[in-house]
């Protein structure tokens, strides 16, 4: 099978749209799948197209190309779907995906009728909101729903939402996580102590975590509030584990303007290239917040659980089917975010014992039912293989 995949991220480029791309991907080209992969990108003239070497890692299956994006999608789709009819041609596809509903989903869908081609569409997160209020666009978003010939989902909460507006079934397809270095691991105490000193963090602090772009949609502010609540009664500081976009890093410089201490104790690791080090800040995590206000079902929270990390997140999206609250995490109600730092200190009070009783069920959750494994069985199902 020949399937053309589009994606308006692809690694190098980060989030997780770009990571569950590449995995995915990776997914199909284990079946046996022949994989073509186009994306756009700012950083290459408008309209130039750039073909690039399989990554490290990627199979021989997968080829990649890269699409200069023009100053409006009115001008670059219409270039993306020329550059589409060529590719067709020479590759002759069965099946085209496409991954997050606008743009990709709704190139992937018009080509795919334009040509009689099987089309999938897989809707990651946030992606159904943004189209449904203003200024989204509710009637290109009706239509890609309604005439892709497959709709996945990452959660039950978003098939409900996608069964709403297209009155059709769907396919949820979770995501996973790569146990080969998402995992609690052997304790290293060493390495830890070294990687906590070499990142300014004290032995007595208490490690908040977030993992991922930190944004409004994020619950930046809760996490902030919650730094300072929990400071209040005990030294801690705030892990991020990834970068800040500059409306983040304004919105971090005037928290720490407001509230210097506080702001001094918010540690940002910058981009982190392997998963390996993304593990390894994880793991030093004394609990992990998600206070997402929307979502879909957030990579870095699983790659938090998989690392034994006690999450505290929102309801937003799909956490509570990853979360059972009280079990293997805690959940807070959206509405009631402005606890965050309460939930914290209450989850700081509990017992060693049952703390690390919470670790194990969060990394088992994700050990059972989010695997690659897993993924290629509803992958092989979802395609007939």
């Amino acid at each position: 099978m020949k399937l053309l995949w589009i994606t308006e991220r692809f690694p190098p480029d980060i989030g997780g749209v770009a990571q569950s791309s590449r995995r995915i991907v990776r997914s199909l080209t284990a079946l046996g799948i022949s994989v073509d992969v186009v994306t756009w990108s700012r950083y290459l003239e408008p309209g130039e197209i750039l073909p690039l070497e399989p990554a490290a890692g990627d199979s021989e299956k997968v080829r990649v190309y890269r699409m200069g994006l023009y100053r409006h999608w009115d001008m670059t789709l219409p270039h993306t779907l020329n550059f589409l009819d060529w590719l067709h041609r020479q590759n002759q596809y069965e099946v085209v995906w496409g991954h997050y509903l606008f743009p990709a989903g709704f190139v992937a869908v018009w080509f795919a009728r334009n040509n009689d081609l099987t089309s999938i569409v897989s809707a990651r997160g946030n992606d159904i909101d943004r189209g449904m209020f203003p200024p989204g666009d509710f009637a290109r978003l009706q239509w890609t729903l309604a005439n892709a010939s497959i709709v996945t989902v990452v959660s039950r909460e978003m098939a409900k939402k996608v069964e709403v507006l297209s009155q059709r079934l769907v396919k949820v397809l979770p995501n996973v996580v790569d146990g080969e270095f998402f995992s609690q691991g052997a304790p290293d105490a060493g390495g830890e102590k070294a990687l906590k000193e070499r990142l300014g963090i004290a032995a007595d602090e208490v490690v908040l975590g977030f993992s991922g772009e930190l944004r409004e949609k994020k619950g930046q502010r809760f996490l902030l509030q919650a730094l300072s609540e929990v400071r209040a009664q005990r030294a801690a500081c705030l892990l991020v584990i990834g970068e800040l976009r500059p409306q983040s890093q304004a919105f971090v410089q005037g928290y720490a303007a407001a509230h210097p201490e506080d702001g001094a104790r918010v540690i940002v690791t910058g981009h982190l290239d392997q998963p390996a080090q993304v593990a390894a800040h994880l793991r030093l995590c004394d609990v992990y917040l998600q206070p997402s206000l929307w979502e879909g079902m957030p990579n870095a929270l699983m790659e938090a659980m998989a690392c034994g990390c006690v999450c505290v997140g929102s309801d937003a999206g799909g956490i509570s089917e990853v979360i059972e609250h009280g079990v293997s995490g805690f959940v807070v109600e959206r509405s009631q975010l402005h606890h965050l730092g309460q939930a914290v200190l209450e989850y700081l009070d509990l017992s060693s014992d049952l703390k690390a009783e919470i670790s194990k069920q969060a990394s088992l959750q994700i050990a059972q039912h989010h695997t690659l494994a897993q993924e290629q069985r509803l992958l092989k199902t979802l395609l007939s293989l």
